[in-house]
């Protein structure tokens, strides 16, 4: 349901984004369907004989999509002294010409250009190279201290945040607070309002230990801020969602039991928690969705099927279009 109401918000807006993997079968199959249905304006990097073998091989037609060659773009050396400027003494032009053969250097330069207006990528790469590019060229958002991300967990008609579960391995308080409004931030912009829980093993201080005492720490601070969400914690997951179980162990919070957007206290947990729930309990995992960054870049698993890349478009093109 989210995805087909952000779909018709960025419809026919014309908004490009960059595909670094042009040369894979399901990001030609995913960007054919954008095109066809006026949702983006595709952009597939790569040389030409790499995308026309793929699209031969699988019986795709690309040739209505854009494509940009890194090897033989015009602007090359304006892109390479850009990028001198933005590393600042850390590269010279040299490194910077060998960096934007990559593409995902190469693409990330195209948006923070200003030649596209969002990059989506890692269907075969790590997220550590889709992301090394943006936190080196793009950088974090005006007022943003570091970039998170979260997942859409979607089953039916029932949707649930799930955050940081890809990006920050043992997060502080200070981080887990900004990790908190970034997310509740993007569940707002997704059409949830949010009720924010701040997750461990722990519910209202039935148990002690570093983590509990970081998430305590972190829901203390969140409260002394002017914030427009709800949130409590540190709660059991179950006390989150259960109301039976959250009127025994959180009486009178008006998240637990009620929750439908989860902060967890570390990366570990994060990720296995949305991958269980995907795996065993059938909900759709869309993400990462990265937050925090000043452009729209997402990371794709390197798992992913053509019709998850159309969502993360999707979502992408949201984040150009609604300030996400």
């Amino acid at each position: 349901m989210i995805i087909n109401e952000l779909e018709g918000k960025v419809k026919g807006k014309g908004i490009r984004i960059v595909f670094t993997e042009g040369w894979d079968a399901r990001v030609q199959k995913a960007v054919i369907d954008l095109k066809k249905n006026d949702v983006v304006n595709p952009i597939l990097l790569g040389s030409p004989g790499q995308i026309a073998e793929c699209a031969e091989e699988n019986g795709l037609d690309v040739s209505g999509i854009e494509q940009i060659d890194p090897a033989t773009f015009d602007k090359l050396d304006e892109m390479a002294m850009r990028m001198v400027e933005l590393r600042r003494g850390k590269m010279d032009l040299e490194q910077c010409r060998k960096a934007i053969q990559s593409s995902n250097y190469f693409g990330t330069m195209l948006v923070e250009m200003g030649y596209a207006d969002g990059l989506l990528g890692g269907a075969t790469y790590s997220t550590a190279d889709t992301i090394r590019p943006a936190l080196q060229l793009v950088k974090t958002a005006p007022g943003q201290p570091l970039v998170s991300s979260c997942f859409l967990l979607v089953k039916g008609s029932e949707q649930y945040i799930m955050g940081d579960c890809s990006i920050n391995i043992n997060p502080t308080p200070d981080e887990l607070v900004e990790i908190t409004v970034q997310t509740a931030h993007t569940a707002k912009q997704f059409g949830v309002e949010p009720k924010v829980a701040l997750l461990s093993y722990s519910s209202m201080g039935s148990a002690k230990g570093e983590c509990v005492a970081k998430m305590t720490e972190a829901v203390k601070r969140l409260k002394r801020m002017p914030i427009d969400f709800e949130v409590d914690g540190e709660m059991q997951f179950d006390c989150a969602v259960s109301e039976e179980v959250a009127s025994l162990k959180a009486p009178g919070s008006t998240v637990a039991g009620h929750a439908n957007t989860f902060i967890f206290p570390n990366l570990s947990s994060g990720n296995i928690g949305y991958k269980i729930a995907a795996r065993l309990g059938g909900w759709e995992a869309i993400g990462p969705v990265l937050q925090g960054l000043n452009a729209p870049i997402n990371d794709l698993s390197r798992g992913c099927t053509s019709q998850e890349i159309y969502k993360m478009a999707i979502v992408t093109a949201a984040q150009k279009s609604l300030g996400i």
